[in-house]
């Protein structure tokens, strides 16, 4: 069995686990990390941006991008093979697989492969086959992400029912999909699929409404345009159980009984914490199997560190790597940088796709802050009625009286890419004045950060705002 010792240990090479080895790396540090994968950069690298490349395939075939503009309507006849549709993404996987490796040979990162396991607080057992290997670290990063949750109810192992993991492994396009879960997987699946042709595809969400965590008015949208396409929504439904005796059904609580080619479950994700041993470490978890962190990212044992979906939160790469960044800077007292991010955006990928950051109005009622809200569409922008973006949406929120940009909420095509500029613009503290005084390229979508502005100060001039 060998041996060695590192000044940093990692689990995971996921984007939090990746940023953070190169991080503590490029301070002069000897790391170490460990990956059980065949492939390196985790659930985003192997199934997250596969996933968008797979929307990005059938945003072409379909023609939806076209939009009858030219007087010419393209449209995808379903007769395509699924390992061609597929192609895309398993190219786009290999490359991002690569990536990773380039970047943690460049750090000189020491890459193990195969299971890790705690021995003790400072010391990580590897196993790959019959080879065991011991690796000391004067300080852990655990950052091994999430899995798919798997409900013992539904039999996944029927090659007919598919998670956000083997959706990937599709071998044929059904003619119906029924979605289980109505967050932010269930949704961009959706979309991509019903883009694609299925005849049918339902999304069963318990809530009341998409996305919770988004602004109303933006997640409303998103439920208008999904419906528009022709995905039907379930909404305030539990799906209990999938018979196969006759089929494939999904039968939902109230008795209601679905029948679809095939079934997507996505009911979110639980952290990747089995087999690591983690009480011979001393380190616990809270009453969600998370891991228990403090603002320095310390677990309650305070040289292992943990960043990412194993702690909770949202699933977004974006976060892991801000997390495990600021791990390392607070681990090894780095002087770069002071804090994580003030503002961490969201963005989801439906279809159209929407993202967001900072504060909504349902927010900053429930916390009774004044505010004031400027809206431009986007088919009251040269760009956007030059593409014809149906349901784009650029909502701004400012504090009153001070006017300060307190959240931006965008639906609509690069609403992910054009985001930025408040997630900037909030980070440096912008208020109207920001927007008002910057000369946006013409015509251009972001020159709706101008109009939007204008929306917000004639608003507030005429008292139309939110008083506390």
């Amino acid at each position: 069995m060998g041996s060695a010792t590192y000044d940093l240990v990692v689990i995971g090479s996921g984007p939090g686990g990746e940023k953070g080895a190169a991080q503590a790396a490029y301070f002069g540090k000897k790391v170490a990390l460990v990956e059980r994968a065949t492939r390196l950069g985790g659930a985003v690298a192997n199934t997250g941006v596969p996933g968008k490349a797979m929307r990005e395939t059938a945003l072409y075939l379909s023609g939806l991008r076209g939009r009858d503009l030219h007087g010419i309507r393209l449209h995808y006849d379903g007769t395509i093979a699924v390992d061609t549709f597929m192609h895309r993404g398993r190219v786009v996987r290999e490359s991002l697989s690569e990536w990773v490796g380039t970047n943690l040979a460049r750090h000189h990162v020491e890459i193990h492969r195969g299971v890790a396991s705690f021995v003790d607080a400072h010391t990580v057992k590897v196993a790959d086959g019959d080879t065991e290997t011991l690796l000391r670290g004067e300080t852990i990063l655990i950052a091994t992400g999430s899995r798919p949750i798997r409900p013992s109810t539904i039999p996944l192992d029927d090659p007919r029912i598919y998670d956000s993991d083997t959706i990937l492994e599709m071998t044929r396009l059904p003619r119906s999909l029924t979605i289980i879960g109505g967050g932010t997987i269930g949704c961009e699946y959706a979309c991509l699929f019903k883009v694609l042709g299925l005849d049918h595809v339902r999304v069963i969400g318990a809530g009341d409404r998409l996305l919770p965590f988004a602004d109303l008015e933006i997640a409303t949208m998103l439920q208008e345009a999904m419906a528009s396409i022709g995905v039907e929504l379930l909404m305030s439904q539990h799906g209990a159980e999938v018979d196969r005796s006759d089929g494939l059904t999904v039968v939902l609580q109230g008795g209601r009984r679905l029948e679809a080619e095939a079934v997507l479950v996505a009911l979110g994700r639980r952290s990747n914490v089995e087999g690591l041993a983690l009480e011979r470490a001393g380190v616990r978890l809270n009453e969600h199997g998370q891991l228990e962190v403090n603002d320095r990212f310390q677990t309650n044992v305070p040289h292992i560190y943990a960043a990412g979906d194993v702690i909770g939160g949202l699933a977004l790469s974006s976060t892991a790597m801000e997390e495990a960044r600021m791990a390392m800077v607070n681990a090894f007292d780095l002087s770069y940088k002071a804090g994580i991010a003030r503002y961490l955006p969201i963005g989801v990928w439906t279809i159209p796709e929407l993202s967001m950051v900072g504060e909504t109005e349902e927010s900053l009622r429930s916390k009774r802050r004044p505010y004031v809200v400027g809206r431009c569409r986007y088919q009251h922008n040269p760009r956007g009625a030059l593409i014809g973006e149906r349901w784009g949406l650029l909502k701004l929120v400012f504090s009153v009286p001070e006017e300060q940009l307190l959240g931006a909420h965008m639906i609509g095509e690069n609403a992910c890419e054009l985001i930025a500029s408040g997630l900037v613009g909030m980070t440096m503290g912008a208020t109207t004045a920001t927007f008002i005084d910057t000369c946006f390229n013409y015509p251009s979508l972001s020159d709706m950060y101008k109009y939007a502005t204008y929306d917000a100060m004639g608003n507030h001039q005429r008292g139309d705002c939110y008083r506390g």
